[in-house]
């Protein structure tokens, strides 16, 4: 009797700790549900007990006219409700805007999924740059929603880690001065943590650390509330010099990055100070934040190790040394955290990352207590056609790992991914015999708010171990989008599928969007049906006349399809000034600025690809005037210059930035070309980021489909007879007599690295003017290193010398960051000299 009674008791007190449980569950979701859809939404939840091992699942059922999901987390809630209001082509949840439609739940509705992964991972670390700096919770709060009804569960959360690093630095004694001074402006700070550079637009304010604390409390209470599993920051061993003043005999190793264009120190791992400020770190997050069951900490991101050559037992001792230290420093505050690590390198920098290296990295850290982030799978794939990192490491040697990409860098908003391979690529790796630990999905973009497909798609396989027929699903898309498909949009994505979304390109950009004086083509895959695509979902515009997330769409497309329009007429404005036709040129550039002036205004409209709301964004962020106008210099500058040999990294196509920066930046250029006048680009660029504030005011267009249109129709008028025909060359730059003097000077052309491995020369062609050009070297630079060089003395004239330089590329080079050519060159008399830098295509060789 007393046993039964017991029996009872523990039933009943399970059950009602499970109903405690299951009642959290379903609250947390239910907000997130009725934040996207409204208070009154038809849906009601339902807690599905989760074991230890199980994945995340849902299903739904329709009654009465109401949706009833139940799940096992409050995300998969979440993401059940998401699917079901997608498979019933009811609605959508976006960055440019949402859609939730008012008819009544029926049995298309009605869905079940579960994922294979553990996590479903997001963000990088270089999001908190060029994306993610400034916002607010409003907009952190709408983008934890997103996570959540995209089945998100991993997401990366940085936010304030400035100011417990501030707080560590000055219980070691260093002051206000010598840590402010060595922090970089808010925009910059991914850098700054992963030990690439220091001080750029420092001092940062004291202020920015209180709102950042505030902060990242609401987001982590939020993160947790739906039981995702937020990746927090650690300690890496970066640091600032002046340690050495209260530390006298620490050895601090200085970093470099982009061939040394920027520095930071790191305190090396065998110094016993390395874990202890690891160790203090967490202390002081945990202290501030609560316990986190993951850490983040990179501390090789694109940068040589500072250990000694492969192949020495130092090398490998060192780094094993390293990997302990930085697991011991975890584990002495935390013995529960998990070390997490990005794996960018591993693919980017294959050359330093070999099997030995990093297995004496990760050897003594227990398999359990560590998990690796295999970004870039997409890289790997179709860009440097290289052997994936889950095969090239043996399933990363036991340790669980994450299969992630980078479908974006910089916050592009050039059209660009394989949509197939990103619905399907990771059946690839779940199918592996080397997938070894496999526990995760991730999406690591560098921006976000740009190729949404793209997103959603991705969202959609990290639920799916079955093949997705790519079609099929974005013609769902396109219904549960706008509400219904037509013919017009579905040969859109058809067209679309055969250009920018069948092909992937590591930086899509136009010409424009890049230091002006090249005449050759941008990036982005404007083939045919790149054009066709977008006149056929502009045709559809009448029948989505009221229709917001349309609207959106065609003015994103549609600035697409013009911003190539104007790529055509600048490629044809730089061939007549090369050739002296000076009238052809300024007709050019008459259709130049009447297409970036009308692609300004309409974007305008956009609910996102605007200038000014990212200044907005900034500029909130400070209480002061001055501190208002640091916080919007340095977000000027993210997105333009950002510091050479970055600059134009970030090649946004927004509002604000095209009739402010990118145009009068191309109007100076044909100014000086035309007069003859010295190049003061650069001096102008870095007034516009340290000198101006604000923007210049446009008003919309009243109807921006309308506008759209016509601006399409108009585009393809204008650049009608810009063919340039049959060209041996592919131009990549042009000098002329502002640019020479008769001293030696290096003249910079910045190039495409997928332009520069798929030819084999560079050739100086003179075009016209009354002197030749000399030169003594002709060189290729990436990622601020020299990797081909030529230093035979030459000229460029009629006849010309020594003017063709064939150059082989290394496979370890890569130029993710800045790629350019580079020619030593004088005038040989006055300066009359004009001409092209062309890439030739490399000669087959002869069987």
């Amino acid at each position: 009797m007393i046993r039964t009674s017991l029996t009872s008791l523990c039933m009943a007190l399970a059950g009602l700790a499970f109903a405690a449980e299951t009642g959290d569950i379903c609250q947390s979701a239910e907000k997130v549900i009725k934040r996207f859809a409204g208070k009154d939404a038809a849906v009601e939840l339902k807690a599905a007990p989760a074991k230890d091992g199980d994945h995340d699942s849902y299903s739904t059922e329709v009654k009465d006219g109401k949706l009833i999901i139940t799940g096992n987390s409050p995300v998969a809630l979440c993401h059940g409700y998401y699917a079901a209001l997608k498979a019933q082509q009811k609605g959508i949840c976006s960055w440019s805007g949402n859609r939730v439609g008012s008819e009544a739940w029926n049995s298309k509705a009605q869905v079940k999924g579960s994922t294979p992964f553990d996590y479903r991972y997001y963000f990088n670390v270089v999001t908190y740059g060029y994306t993610l700096p400034y916002w607010d919770w409003k907009r952190w709060e709408q983008e934890i929603d997103y996570m959540a009804l995209h089945g998100i569960n991993a997401p990366l959360a940085l936010v304030a880690q400035e100011a417990i690093t501030k707080r560590v630095f000055k219980r070691l004694g260093l002051t206000d001065q010598e840590i402010d001074n060595y922090f970089v402006g808010p925009a910059h700070l991914p850098w700054m943590r992963m030990g690439n550079i220091s001080g750029v637009d420092g001092p940062m304010p004291d202020a920015w650390h209180e709102n950042q604390i505030a902060l990242q409390h609401k987001i982590l209470k939020r993160m947790r509330s739906l039981g995702m599993k937020p990746i927090c920051p650690g300690f890496a061993g970066f640091v600032p010099q002046a340690l050495k003043r209260v530390e006298p005999g620490v050895n601090i190793v200085q970093t470099s990055w982009c061939g040394g264009r920027f520095h930071n120190w790191m305190v090396t791992p065998d110094q016993p100070i390395f874990q202890k400020i690891g160790t203090m770190f967490i202390e002081e997050w945990e202290k501030e934040f609560g316990k986190c069951d993951h850490y983040l900490i990179d501390s090789f991101n694109e940068m040589e190790v500072p250990f000694p050559p492969h192949n020495t037992p130092e090398r490998y001792s060192l780094m094993s040394q390293y990997g302990e230290a930085v697991y011991n420093s975890i584990k002495a505050a935390n013995p529960d955290a998990i070390w997490v690590m990005q794996g960018w390198m591993f693919g980017y920098q294959r050359n330093i990352w070999d099997q030995k290296t990093l297995t004496a990295l990760i050897e003594k850290v227990p398999d359990d207590k560590m998990l690796l982030l295999d970004e870039a799978v997409d890289y790997n794939k179709h860009f440097w056609h290289k052997q994936v990192n889950w095969e090239f490491h043996k399933g990363f040697y036991n340790k669980p790992w994450i299969y992630s990409v980078i479908p974006n860098m910089g916050g592009k908003c050039g059209l660009t991914g394989v949509l197939d391979f990103y619905a399907n690529g990771h059946l690839e790796a779940l199918n592996s015999a080397n997938k070894g630990r496999l526990v995760g999905h991730g999406m690591a973009p560098e921006g976000i708010e740009n190729n949404q497909v793209v997103y959603e798609l991705m969202a959609d396989a990290a639920w799916s171990t079955e093949h997705i027929d790519t079609a099929k699903w974005l013609d769902n898309y396109t219904a549960a989008r706008y509400g219904t498909t037509c013919p017009e949009i579905t040969k859109f994505w058809e067209l679309m599928c055969k250009s920018v979304y069948g092909s992937f390109t590591d930086h899509p950009r136009y010409n424009w969007q890049s230091g002006p004086g090249g005449p050759g083509k941008g990036s982005i895959n404007t083939k045919p049906e790149f054009y066709q695509g977008i006149e056929s979902f502009a045709a559809a515009a009448p029948k989505y006349k009221d229709n917001a997330l349309y609207q959106a769409d065609l003015i994103e497309f549609t600035a697409a399809y013009v911003g190539a329009r104007v790529e055509q007429l600048i490629c044809a404005s730089e061939r007549a000034m090369n050739e002296g036709d000076n009238e052809t040129a300024a007709e050019y550039e008459k259709g130049v600025t009447e297409l970036m002036l009308a692609m300004d205004k309409l974007l305008e409209s956009h609910p996102v690809f605007r200038m000014g709301r990212w200044i907005e964004f900034a500029r909130n962020c400070g209480t002061t005037p001055e501190l208002k106008d640091y916080y919007e210099r340095n977000a000027r500058r993210i997105v333009t210059i950002w510091g050479p040999p970055v600059n134009d990294y970030a090649a946004r196509i927004w509002s604000g930035l095209i009739r402010d920066f990118y145009l009068p930046r191309r109007q100076l250029h044909v100014e000086n070309k035309l007069k003859g006048a010295k190049n003061n680009i650069g001096q102008w660029e870095n007034q516009w980021v340290e000198k101006k504030r604000g923007l210049s005011e446009v008003k919309p267009y009243k109807d921006p489909n309308a506008a759209a249109v016509k601006l399409i129709k108009r585009a393809k008028e204008l650049a009608a007879d810009t063919d340039s025909g049959n060209v041996e060359g592919k131009p990549v730059g042009s000098w002329d007599k502002g640019m020479i003097s008769n001293d030696w000077k290096e003249l910079s052309f910045p190039v495409a690295p997928a332009d520069l491995k798929s030819n084999g020369s560079i050739r100086l062609r003179f075009t016209r003017g009354s002197e030749r050009l000399l030169f003594k070297s002709i060189k290729i630079e990436m990622d601020g290193q020299v990797v081909a060089e030529s230093k035979k003395e030459g000229f460029a004239g009629n006849p010309s010398k020594e003017n063709v330089f064939k150059y082989s590329i290394p496979d370890s080079a890569q130029g993710n960051n800045s790629c350019r050519i580079i020619v030593t060159a004088r005038a040989d008399k006055s300066h009359d000299s004009n001409g092209v830098v062309e890439l030739l295509p490399a000669k087959k060789k002869k069987k």
